[in-house]
């Protein structure tokens, strides 16, 4: 893994607890083969909005902003709101292209009281442009994510989470390693068109710190 051309230790702070809390969270950019992972910023509106409105045939459970003043306004709240202990947002690159072909982020990061670096987090909030599906992109992105929560932060766990009717998303989770741990009852509102007062149930899958050599070298494999 690249990670934007500096060594590790610059951006991410000390595995030992030393070094500012903040700028221990500030994730560089992350390059794989097929995919380039950017911290998200506001000159990216355009460039988002064309990728989210290329086909959108597959957000049916997914809310993925289709006008320049929504995508203007949802990557303003990610950003004004932003806070490193919560979540850290990202734009994915098609490296074959170098153009924008979706989103992903870290979310519910978890701490221990005055600890720097989280012991859980989510990988969620992600959204592929038609072109970008089943291509290898959505598992190298996960792939990148996934190590350096466990490799550079030194994680206990990742979360992933979907809404429960979403049997493809399932699917895709399951097919990267993550274990299935359930399914949560109302956990929160739904995000299909339509049902904006309506609660859904969330299936929630896992990869803890003791089964990521194995997810690694399941990644591995598919994305070679």
């Amino acid at each position: 893994m690249i990670l934007d051309g500096r060594p590790v230790s610059e951006p991410v702070g000390c595995r030992d607890g030393s070094g500012d809390a903040m700028s221990s969270l500030v994730v560089p950019t992350l390059v794989g083969q097929r995919v380039r992972l950017e911290p998200l910023t506001r000159d990216h509106v355009d460039a988002a909005l064309r990728a989210a409105n290329e086909d959108r045939t597959h957000y049916g459970f997914t809310w993925v902003p289709d006008t320049t003043s929504d995508m203007a306004q949802h990557i303003e709240s990610l950003l004004s709101d932003f806070d490193a202990r919560a979540g850290v947002p990202f734009v994915q690159f098609d490296q074959a292209t170098d153009q924008v072909v979706g989103m992903t982020r870290y979310l519910t990061l978890r701490f221990r009281p005055e600890a720097p670096l989280p012991f859980g987090v989510e990988i969620g909030g992600t959204w592929l442009a038609g072109r970008a599906q089943r291509t290898g992109i959505n598992t190298e992105a996960k792939s990148l994510l996934l190590k350096y929560a466990f490799d550079e932060w030194g994680v206990a766990r990742v979360d992933f989470k979907t809404d429960a009717r979403n049997e493809r998303s399932r699917a895709a989770i399951e097919r990267i390693g993550a274990t299935f741990e359930g399914v949560l009852r109302r956990w929160q509102p739904s995000q299909v068109p339509g049902e904006e007062n309506i609660f859904r149930d969330s299936a929630m899958f896992s990869v803890i710190d003791a089964d990521w050599t194995a997810v690694r070298t399941r990644l591995e494999s598919q994305l070679h």
